[in-house]
C-alpha cells in the first residue's frame, strides 16, 4: 500500500473556503483502478496559517503515479490556478510505502456488522 499526502498551509481565513472547495469539486477518484481511500484533515492553527493535508491511500506506488498521468487527474485539477490564492505557497506533497499495518480487529468486527 501507498499513502500519498499533501500539506496545505491554508489562511486562516480562507479555512472555509478551502474546505469547500475540497468537498464540492469532482476528484473523480473513484474512475482509478488502484485507488482505496480519500481523507481530507484539519491540523493545528498556527499564528497565520491552518495546516491542512490531504491524504489518500492506494495499492501501490505504482498506481498512485498512474492516477497523477491521468485525464481523470487532469480534470479534477483544472482550474485550481484560477481561484484566489486561499493557501501560502504550494502544497508540499510526501508518499509514504506501508511497511507495516496494525488495526483494532474489536473495531473491524463493529464495523462489519
Amino acid at each position: 500500500m501507498f499513502i500519498a499526502m499533501n500539506r496545505f498551509k491554508v489562511k486562516k481565513e480562507e479555512c472555509a473556503a478551502f474546505e469547500e472547495v475540497w468537498r464540492t469539486r469532482d476528484s473523480r477518484l473513484l474512475e482509478v483502478p488502484g485507488f482505496v481511500s480519500f481523507q481530507l484533515l484539519r491540523g493545528p492553527e498556527r499564528e497565520d496559517h491552518v495546516l491542512y493535508a490531504s491524504h489518500s491511500l492506494w495499492e501501490n506506488q505504482d498506481v498512485f503515479i498512474a492516477w497523477t498521468k491521468s485525464e481523470q487527474f487532469r480534470a479534477a485539477h483544472a482550474g485550481a490556478g484560477e481561484r484566489k490564492p486561499l493557501t501560502l505557497g504550494h502544497p508540499e506533497f510526501e508518499g509514504f510505502e506501508i511497511v507495516q499495518s496494525l488495526e483494532n480487529p474489536n473495531l473491524t468486527a463493529q464495523a462489519a456488522q
